[in-house]
Formats: C-alpha cells, structure tokens, sequence
C-alpha cells in the first residue's frame, strides 16, 4: 500500500488557493486514473485505486493545513506504513510557477503543513514539491499562498496537473526520478507548443461592432477542469 497525501484546506472558499495545489494534484490523479467516489476517512476523505503496481490511497485531511499531521498518522498507523510509502503532494514557494521537485527528507522552510507531518510521523516520507513562486517579499507570503491562482497562472497549472496525473504511476512504483523527468518533458513540451503558437499566431484585426448582445464570457479551461478533478 502506497498512500499519497495532498495538502491543502477544506473549503470551497480555498479550493483555488495556491497553498491547495496538493489537494488539486490528487484530485487530478483520481480523476484521470479512475479512482471511486472520495468517502470519509481519517478526518479527511479518502479514495483508493491501482496506480501501475501498486495499491494507492489518496488523502486529503480534513483537520486543516496546520493539524494535517494528525490526519496522515491515522492512516500511517492503520496500515502500518513506512515512511517512504508515504508520498507528500504540496506547494513550494522556493520554486518557480510549474516546476516540480521530488525528494525524500529534509526542512520545512516555514510550511506548517510540512511541520505538522513532522511533528506527527516525522520527516522521512517522499516529497512531490509543486513550485507556486515566490512573491518576493516575506510579508506577502501569507497572502500570495492563500489566495487563488491569477489567470495568467491558468497556462501552466491546468498541463502541470494533468502531467501530475498521467505520471502518478512511476511514484507508485518507486520511480521518482522517472515521475520527475516524464513532468519535466511534458512541460517543456507545452512551452514548445505555446512559443510555436506565438509565433505562428496572425495578427488580429480590429473587431467590428456588433449589434449583437454581449455573450456571457466562456469559462476557462482551467476552471472546468478543476471544477471536474474537484467534483463542485
């Protein structure tokens, strides 16, 4: 048993924070890999599924971001896991916007729900860091995390989580550095495909007026998907 934990708050009012990317990442892999209906589980919700060889719980706590620790303790020692079954989903303010990372072990560097994990099961589980920037000032911190991706965020955020996704497989199987690399490539692939477009794009013309009424704006394609993966 593999348990994969995203961190984030409950609440609609944080389903888009940026501090909830953890929660988005495996809504996302629940979503594109089929898993069943989340359903109440160590003061959280949980789903559970195959991910390549693997058996896979998805977490996410319910006791909010500071307390998550007591939530993934719960889980640990019901199923009596090793810390490096224990995969950690999270935002990381000391990588740019749609680099991830993953590394087992290490610091916090101000994260309260990493602090909360160590003070609970300690600071040996596998960590899948997804960059959120940084604001460039320590006392913006707190506002840049919990509040929600601006929309020129939305060009990065919707690949990465679907690269998260499609990927999740390897971390099961104990291959991070091959989950890091697949992200990694998916990515630059992306930025590849958004440069050409630029590129290729005419130049607009002026729009004639229309004497036609407005049509209500579309919603974004990040919005509908994250609106999918978090089941609202």
């Amino acid at each position: 048993m593999k348990l994969f934990v995203g961190l984030g708050n409950p609440g609609a009012e944080h389903a888009f924070n940026r501090h909830n990317v953890g929660f988005m990442a495996v809504d996302a892999i629940a979503t594109a890999q089929g898993f069943p209906a989340w359903r109440k589980r160590f003061q959280g919700v949980a789903t559970e599924g195959r991910l390549g060889r693997a058996q896979v719980m998805l977490l996410k706590p319910g006791t909010y971001m500071n307390e998550s620790g007591r939530s993934v303790d719960e889980a640990v020692r019901f199923y009596k896991l090793a810390l490096d079954d224990v995969i950690v989903f999270h935002d990381e303010l000391d990588l740019g916007p749609g680099k991830v990372r993953v590394k087992t072990g290490g610091g916090v560097a101000g994260h309260n729900g990493l602090r909360s994990l160590g003070a609970h099961v300690g600071n040996d589980y596998v960590r899948v860091r997804i960059g959120i920037g940084h604001p460039g000032a320590k006392e913006l911190v707190t506002r840049h995390v919990l509040h929600d991706f601006a929309k020129a965020d939305h060009a990065w955020l919707e690949p990465l989580l679907a690269a998260i996704a499609d990927n999740a497989p390897y971390l099961a199987d104990g291959a991070p550095d091959k989950f890091q690399s697949r992200v990694a490539h998916a990515m630059q692939t992306e930025e590849d495909a958004l440069e050409q477009g630029r590129a290729r794009e005419p130049r607009k013309r002026e729009a004639k007026p229309s004497s036609k009424p407005d049509a209500p704006p579309a919603e974004t394609s990040l919005g509908s998907k994250l609106r999918r993966w978090l089941g609202s």
